[in-house]
This record gives C-alpha cells, sequence and structure tokens, in this order.
C-alpha cells in the first residue's frame, strides 16, 4: 500500500468508510467467495422476526458474565470454592473469547454463519442451564461452553446484522449495541431478584439465564434451516499483518481496554458488597453502571472519526474509566453511583474506540476482518489476565483495595497503546485474491 498520502485524505475517507456506526460491525466472512448473501426476505413480518432475532441474540451474549458475579459470594461460600477458584471461574469465558473466536469464520464458511450461530446458541443455552447442578466441576464445565459459544456469536453475529440490514445498518447497530448492553444490566439487576422470588437458590438463578437462550433459540431455528448451507471457498488473504507494529497496538489496545471491562464484570459486584452495600444494591448499582455504556457505546464512534486523529480520545476515555475505578475503591460510599455511571460512560466509550479503530486502520474490509480476528484472539487472552488477577489479590491481601495498583497498571498500558493506534496511518498489510484451485 502507498503511505505517501496526506493525513487529511486518509481521514477523509475513514469518515466516509466508518460513516458513523455502520463499519463498527466487521463482516467474519468477507473473504468468501461467492459471497455470502442475505436472505431474501417475503414479507415486512419476516424482516422484524429477523431483525428482532438478531437482537434478541446479542441479549444472550452477556448475562454469562454478570449474573455470576453479582452471586459469586454465595457461590464460593456454598461450594467452597477458594479466592483462586473463583479467579479461575470469572477468567474463564474471558479465555474463551479469545481462544474460540478464530474459529468462526472457518466455522461460517463450512456450515453457513446461521447454521454455526444456531449451534453456539444451542450449546450457549445447554451451558448456562448445566449451571442449575451447582457442583464445581459441571460449573467449570458449563462457563466452558458458553464462553466458546459466546466467542461464536462474538465473531460471527455483528456480520450478519451488517449483512441483513445493510440499508439499515446505523439503526440495527445501535440496537445491536443496546442489546449487549441490556443483556449485562439485566443479568446484574434481576439475577438476585430471580434467585429470592423464583428458583430459591444460586444455582437456579444462574442457570435462569438459559431460559431466554432457549426462547431465541426456538425463534432462530427456522430461519437458520432455511438458510441452507452455502458452499464457498476462501477467495482472499492477508499477508503482513501479524509482522506490523500499528496491528499490534489496536490489537493491545483492544486487550487492555478488554480487561479493565472483564474486571468490571467480573468483580464490580463483589467490590461493592466488600464496601457495605448489600447484595441486591451492588447489583443494581452494576446494571446503571452497565446501561451507561450505551451513551458513550452510540456516541464515540461518530464523534472520533471527525478528529484529526483518535488518540486524544483513547487516553481521554482510559482515565475516565480508570479515575471511576479509583473512586468505586475509595470515594465515600455516597458518591458510589457517580464513580459507577463515570465508569460506564468511560468503559463503554473504550469499547467502541477499540472497534472503530479496527475500521479505521484498515485500507479495506478483508483487513479489517482479519485485523479483527487478531484484536479478539489475542485481545481476550491478554483480557482474562485481568478478572484473574483481581481475584488474586484479593485471596492474597484480604480486599480488593490492592486492585487499584492493577487498574492504574492497565489503564497506563491501554493509553500508552492508543496513542499508538489512533494516530492517523493504515496497517502495512496487504489483501492477496486467491485461485479458486489454490
Amino acid at each position: 500500500m502507498n503511505q505517501n498520502f496526506r493525513s487529511g485524505d486518509l481521514r477523509d475517507s475513514c469518515i466516509e468508510t466508518v460513516n458513523g456506526l455502520d463499519d463498527q460491525l466487521v463482516d467474519a466472512e468477507i473473504d468468501s467467495l461467492p459471497k455470502p448473501q442475505p436472505p431474501v426476505l417475503r414479507s415486512r413480518t419476516a424482516q422484524i422476526v429477523l431483525g428482532a432475532s438478531l437482537v434478541l441474540i446479542a441479549f444472550n451474549l452477556r448475562p454469562l458474565f454478570s449474573s455470576l458475579s453479582v452471586l459469586l459470594p454465595e457461590v464460593m461460600q456454598e461450594t467452597g470454592l477458594s479466592t483462586t477458584g473463583a479467579s479461575l471461574l470469572t477468567t474463564l469465558p474471558v479465555l474463551c473469547l479469545g481462544l474460540f473466536a478464530p474459529f468462526a469464520p472457518k466455522l461460517a464458511q463450512r456450515y453457513g454463519a446461521e447454521r454455526t450461530l444456531l449451534g453456539a446458541l444451542a450449546v450457549l443455552a445447554i451451558g448456562t442451564g448445566l449451571r442449575w447442578f451447582g457442583s464445581v466441576p459441571l460449573l467449570f464445565l458449563a462457563t466452558f461452553m458458553a464462553g466458546g459459544a459466546i466467542a461464536i456469536g462474538n465473531v460471527l453475529l455483528p456480520g450478519l446484522v451488517k449483512r441483513d440490514f445493510a440499508g439499515k445498518a446505523a439503526m440495527m447497530t445501535g440496537l445491536y449495541t443496546m442489546a449487549l448492553c441490556a443483556g449485562s444490566a439485566a443479568a446484574a439487576g434481576l439475577t438476585l431478584p430471580i434467585e429470592h422470588l423464583i428458583t430459591g437458590s444460586w444455582s437456579g438463578a444462574l442457570a435462569a439465564w438459559s431460559v431466554p437462550a432457549l426462547i431465541v433459540l426456538v425463534i432462530w431455528a427456522p430461519q437458520a434451516l432455511a438458510a441452507g448451507k452455502q458452499a464457498s471457498h476462501s477467495g482472499y488473504r492477508v499477508v503482513g499483518l501479524w509482522r506490523d507494529l500499528l496491528a499490534w497496538q489496536v490489537t493491545l489496545f483492544m486487550g487492555l481496554q478488554s480487561a479493565l471491562a472483564y474486571c468490571v464484570f467480573g468483580w464490580l459486584a463483589p467490590i461493592l458488597r466488600e464496601r457495605g452495600f448489600d447484595a441486591t444494591t451492588a447489583g443494581a448499582i452494576v446494571s446503571i453502571s452497565v446501561m451507561a455504556q450505551v451513551v458513550t457505546c452510540l456516541a464515540v464512534p461518530s464523534f472520533a472519526v471527525r478528529r484529526k486523529n483518535q488518540s486524544g480520545v483513547n487516553v481521554a476515555l482510559v482515565v475516565a474509566a480508570v479515575v471511576a475505578l479509583l473512586g468505586i475503591l475509595f470515594a465515600p460510599t455516597s458518591t458510589v453511583l457517580f464513580w459507577a455511571i463515570l465508569q460506564g460512560i468511560g468503559q463503554g466509550g473504550l469499547i467502541a474506540a477499540a472497534m472503530t479503530l479496527i475500521v479505521l486502520r484498515s485500507p479495506d474490509s478483508h483487513i479489517a476482518a482479519h485485523l479483527s480476528g487478531m484484536a479478539q484472539g489475542v485481545g481476550y487472552v491478554l483480557a482474562a489476565v485481568g478478572p484473574l488477577l483481581v481475584g488474586l489479590i484479593r485471596g492474597w491481601t484480604g480486599s480488593f483495595s490492592a486492585s487499584a495498583i492493577l487498574f492504574v497498571v492497565l489503564g497506563f498500558g491501554a493509553a500508552a497503546m492508543g496513542l499508538g493506534a489512533g494516530r492517523t496511518l493504515h496497517v502495512r498489510a496487504r489483501t492477496v485474491r486467491i485461485d479458486e484451485q489454490g
């Protein structure tokens, strides 16, 4: 790629490429030939059902994390799970996001994105339901299964949203983003009431989140099976990406901000309970914090692409997220709600910024898909270190206060990578067409 261009020209082309929210959604099947086609919808009702199905699938991709967080003290007390064991349990699904993400495009090429997503939903429902039995080995197995299924959904669902609603991408991206946050917030706020009012046990409350997964599985199955299996082959490959410094800065920015995010998903409720909040109030505060993410998650992409570069935006969001975490740990409890909302605003902006950078730093959609795979595969494996260390620090010191050091270190790393990844450049990689027989 010719690197001798004016930064203003690149910025203008980036604004054209991203154009608000639309291209946050990276198509994992972009390399396939023939190009996967959206379903032929013969009625407005069918289109509404398809759109609602995709949004409901997005809703189910986050309850696994926040539902366990609010009940973690009870799980540890009743099962005898150590702090180290709890750390591993909160880390396992994040690790799965990185380990299983690279398999999603290949599975979609072989079986079709719709059927692959159907299988992932089935595994998610079974894995979530297995938590009903309450044994520690099954809890780990269930978390592993559900985490792997969510990884597949994370990769494939955005491409389906973008492909099937190309003319309404901005609206569907907004609904998709809000559904992700709503699923996490609902699990944080409703898991305790489900335990107290319906199931009577922590294991039943955790397993209850298999019900929405089963509902959307039933809705999605006829559509996925009707889509059939599309014969395709890999028509393109990308070379030079893994040797590029900018690509690694984008990847590490994704990983380090995700480490902060999953520290919040996994441990914010226990941190609040250690500070004296009851379980229901802690869950409600986490729910409010997650919903605050919607604001900047929707606003940051369109704002960021109009800047000369995104470095300042990245650093400002990191500062907001980390300062808010320190406020949650040490500020008077009367101000915790303010800090929780600020943390949600900062964290939501970071997630959106990381996804937007993947598009902005890529010269074409094929490279964007591969950079997305690199950022998710490596980034989420790195992100798994965050919640693991929070739990280990809690076990070593007897409180969460020393986690502040970890949050600051992660923040410095994310800010440094955000400075580099925010530069107005493209990664030095190129797309190569593969001969159909090759």
